[in-house]
C-alpha cells in the first residue's frame, strides 16, 4: 500500500501515529521528514525474530542512553522521550518488519502499542512523531481479502 492512497502531512501531530506503507515508501518518507527537518531513524529489523533482537536493533538505531534496560518499559519510556536525538519531530522507518511480525506475533503487537502510545505523547505534545513499518505488497492484498 502506498503512502501516496492517504493524505498525510508529517509536520501535523494531530496526524501522527503509526502506519503500515509499502517498502518503496520509505525513502519518499524519509526525504520528506528531512525536508521538513524532522529527525529521522531508519531501523533495519531483517532477521530479527525477537523481543531481544528487537530490542538490540533499536538500542543500536537509536542510540539509546547507556541506561536503556532492554524491557517494553525502559523502551516506552525512551521512545515517549527522544530528546538525545535533537529535532522539533521525530519519523522512525522500520524496514523488514514482516519477519518479525511472522516470527513472533505477540513481540510485534507490543512493538505496535509501544510506538502507538508514543504517537500519542507527541501528539499530546504537539510534537510530531511518526513510525512506519514497511510491509510488502502481499501482506497488504492479504489484509484487503480478509475485511
Amino acid at each position: 500500500m502506498s503512502i501516496d492512497r492517504f493524505d498525510l502531512d508529517l509536520t501535523r501531530p494531530a496526524q501522527d501515529g503509526v502506519y503500515f506503507v509499502g517498502v518503496d515508501d520509505l525513502d519518499r518518507l524519509a526525504r520528506t521528514a528531512a525536508r521538513e527537518e524532522l529527525g529521522v531513524c531508519r531501523i533495519d529489523l531483517a532477521g530479527c525474530h525477537d523481543k531481544d533482537a528487537l530490542l538490540r536493533r533499536l538500542a543500536f538505531a537509536l542510540h539509546l542512553p547507556a541506561t536503556f534496560g532492554y524491557n517494553w518499559d525502559a523502551l516506552a519510556d525512551c521512545l515517549r522521550d527522544l530528546g538525545w536525538m535533537p529535532a522539533w519531530g521525530h519519523v522512525l522507518l522500520f524496514e523488514h518488519a514482516d519477519g518479525l511480525r511472522q516470527a513472533a506475533e505477540a513481540d510485534f503487537d507490543i512493538l505496535l502499542g509501544i510506538l502507538d502510545d508514543a504517537a500519542t505523547f507527541g501528539q499530546d505534545d504537539d510534537r510530531p512523531w511518526f513510525a512506519f513499518l514497511a510491509l510488502p505488497d502481499n501482506a497488504f492484498d492479504a489484509a484487503a481479502t480478509s475485511t
